[in-house]
């Protein structure tokens, strides 16, 4: 459903309106949530984690005029240790004990949840449920800026946010020194879970800064933040620092803790499993003690292990196996596991690996933007919701499977996503970028056929719009982005005689004027077809045209025939592209302030349109423009983003560059740091750009030695060069 904003500089009136309505919070990033529907479904059992939750709320409800206690808790840990449930569970405490309390659920993949723009708007709805005495200072907040409730436009910072809508509301309520009824019991406490799941770099470390600034300024402010995630560079640069208290979840993740967490599991299951009854009157207790510790030390302290082995070793017998494997067989095949998910991940997908659809349905789950629920998949994948069901019912040791038909699909947890979509690891269950292909012609047959159903279909009818329909609008084309390389000749015809299609249906739409632009442009960038090329310029200039400055897609188009035009001069020679080009690309930009969601893509295509221009002219501001602007588009691409390799390439480039020109050791040594990342982590053994990026690392080794005479990049010199020859010389072996 669309989000509701206010258009800037109009008059508000809020009688009619509550004030949720005006601030439009996430419904579903806190605590409060539907937990099966809105993921993590985290909750710590009873017997578990009790000392570390019992120390946050302690610290939670202590009186900050008496406790010189940080008023900021940091606690962080790996995958699976449990935080989300710790959050969770104090949470739920604080409602327990009648304490005020407002939660913030991040998740990545899942929306709005995964971006922190509407953060301050739904903590402020929060805030005011649960102490009401706010709610006049929140609206008076609001009349005085209504570009606090924009999405992200109009300027306002994340600080700035927090602060008018959070921070001096409750300020406000304290300062009257009246008592409030809602604070007798305890300061007010904000819970931010998993904030490492947003995208928002940057914007993560503005509100770390605005909150110690907040309590540096306020030391006895009766309000306390926890904060939990795992440790990221960006995160903890910021919070590792005396004003904030820290925990490390590796020092409160006991074996007691797992070994009370199974033992509660499989003693439901042998109430509940007549298999399991049947086995133990005979046999006695299953598993046995010995088994039981040997589970412990395997699992390693990790409770996503543990919850996703246990669910393994309890799954339900499917019907189609001739010999199914009861729980008693499953266990030493769980005490086999590789220890991380990856095992877990492998041995459950193989149990409907050979199923009909398996392949498309898995994939899809893997690559789409954001889920769908099983009904969704079945309508997009034209197959029927059984099939889906099917492939789906024997994997819900990784994957939530909703009992609803309104509830998405998802993860049990993000690693399955970089798992299924990293090669190296998964192997016969990689969902292979061409998938993104037959995504986006999905897309484009079922939105043919919403059109031609209901020929004035838009988002702003009003009308009821079902979820794969809203998944077409708006996802789409990323899919095309994301399969570019991985068409055929006739996937692009087929996707161009869709586009057009569309658009007989609705000529002056916008929206399907780029799509048929971009679908043109790919095809000649293929084809290297002239015409085509122009076909696809004169097409986003019309889109242009139609989208006046205060339309929300115009910088979307200005991106597109931005890039188009760069794509000539890159075949023509033409100056008169490259620099209109450049223009229309800073004006997308400019529309795109942090954290708008396109704006990496800005970034990298205004660098290359400035790299071109630097090597066609030699202009060093060009080059020194390049280099921030890179840098930026790196910080918002975190080590799983698939993207990240470019970035790297990029900014290299550019590095190595500007060393040439400047001689600038800093420049030197970012290069090689860069370099180096993409050998450990995108570039392993085996991989085709390999030998040409150690070349690369022993060239720029050989230029700090030369710069500072450091042995130690001799040596490495030396061994880099020495792989380089080594694996250049087996690939030369290998040629027939």
């Amino acid at each position: 459903m669309p989000i509701f904003t206010y258009p800037l500089g109009a008059e508000l009136t809020f009688s009619p309106l509550g004030l949720c309505s005006i601030l439009q919070p996430i419904t579903d990033a806190s605590h409060t949530r539907d937990r099966k529907r809105s993921p993590p479904d985290s909750a710590c059992f009873p017997g578990t984690r009790q000392q570390v939750v019992k120390n946050v709320n302690t610290w939670a409800r202590s009186d900050v005029t008496t406790d010189p206690e940080p008023h900021l808790r940091w606690m962080h840990g790996y995958v699976g240790s449990g935080k989300s449930s710790i959050s969770q569970e104090v949470c739920d405490t604080s409602d327990r004990e009648d304490r005020p309390v407002v939660s913030f659920f991040f998740f990545r993949n899942a929306g709005d949840r995964s971006k922190i723009w509407r953060l301050a708007t739904t903590l402020a709805s929060q805030m005011a449920a649960a102490i009401p005495q706010t709610e006049p200072f929140i609206r008076e907040a609001i009349q005085a800026n209504l570009a606090l409730l924009t999405q992200n436009e109009g300027g306002v910072s994340l600080r700035t946010r927090m602060q008018r809508l959070v921070y001096a509301p409750f300020k406000a309520v304290v300062d009257r020194k009246k008592r409030v009824r809602a604070l007798t019991k305890g300061p007010f406490l904000i819970v931010l879970d998993g904030l490492d799941e947003c995208d928002n770099k940057e914007e993560v470390q503005e509100l770390i800064d605005g909150m110690l600034v907040f309590f540096n300024e306020n030391p006895l402010i009766p309000l306390r933040v926890f904060i939990t995630s795992r440790v990221e560079e960006h995160i903890q640069s910021r919070l590792n620092v005396p004003a904030v208290m820290l925990d490390n979840l590796v020092d409160h993740c006991s074996d007691y803790d797992i070994a009370t967490f199974l033992h509660i599991l499989f003693e439901d299951a042998c109430r509940r499993n007549s298999v399991v009854r049947a086995y133990v009157q005979k046999h006695g207790e299953w598993p046995t003690q010995s088994d039981r510790r040997k589970l412990v030390q395997h699992i390693g302290g990790s409770f996503i292990f543990a919850s996703a082995v246990f669910k393994f070793i309890m799954m339900a017998m499917n019907a189609g196996d001739s010999h199914p494997p009861t729980p008693m067989d499953r266990l030493p095949l769980a005490l086999k596991m590789n220890p991380g998910l990856d095992g877990l991940y492998t041995q459950t997908l193989a149990r409907s690996m050979h199923l009909p659809h398996f392949s498309n349905i898995i994939s899809t789950i893997a690559l789409l933007e954001r889920p769908l629920p099983i009904s969704g998949i079945a309508e997009l994948l034209r197959i029927e919701t059984y099939e889906v069901v099917n492939v789906l019912v024997n994997l819900q040791a990784i994957i939530q499977v909703p009992g609803t038909d309104s509830t998405p699909v998802t993860l049990c947890h993000t690693s399955l996503r970089d798992f299924l979509t990293t090669k190296s690891r998964s192997g016969d269950f990689f969902a292979h970028p061409s998938h993104h292909v037959r995504i986006y012609l999905l897309c484009l047959d079922h939105g043919l056929k919403v059109l031609r159903k209901n020929p004035t279909l838009s988002t702003g009818s009003g009308e009821q719009i079902f979820a794969v329909t809203w998944y077409d609008l708006y996802y789409s084309l990323m899919h095309m982005h994301l399969g570019r390389g991985c068409f055929e000749p006739a996937e692009y015809d087929s996707a161009i005689h869709l586009c057009r299609e569309r658009l007989a249906i609705q000529p002056d739409a916008p929206h399907l004027i780029a799509d048929l632009a971009l679908a043109v442009q790919y095809r000649s960038d293929q084809t290297r077809s002239p015409s085509e090329l122009e076909e696809s310029i004169s097409l986003h200039r019309q889109a242009v045209e139609l989208q006046p400055f205060s339309h929300p897609d115009r910088s979307f188009s200005l991106g597109n025939l931005g890039t188009a035009l760069l794509a000539r001069h890159r075949r023509t020679g033409t100056m008169a592209d490259l620099e209109e080009a450049i223009s229309l690309l800073r004006e997308a930009l400019e529309l795109r302030p942090s954290p708008h969601p396109d704006r990496l893509l800005s970034l990298n295509s205004l660098g290359n349109a400035l790299w071109h221009r630097h090597r066609r002219t030699g202009t060093m501001a060009d080059l020194e423009e390049t280099i921030p602007l890179y840098r930026e588009a790196l910080e918002l691409q975190p080590s799983s983003h698939p993207g990240r390799s470019v970035g790297l390439e990029n900014l290299l480039m550019s590095l190595q560059l500007m060393y040439g020109k400047s001689q600038t050791l800093s420049y030197l040594q970012e290069a090689i740091a860069h370099c180096e990342e993409l050998l450990a982590f995108h570039y392993p053994a085996g991989h085709r750009n390999r030998v040409e990026r150690l070349r690369s690392l022993a060239s720029l080794l050989q230029l700090r030695f030369d710069a500072t005479g450091q042995e130690e990049d001799l040596s490495k010199f030396s061994s880099v060069k020495e792989e380089a020859n080594r694996l250049s010389a087996q690939s030369t072996e290998s040629i027939p």
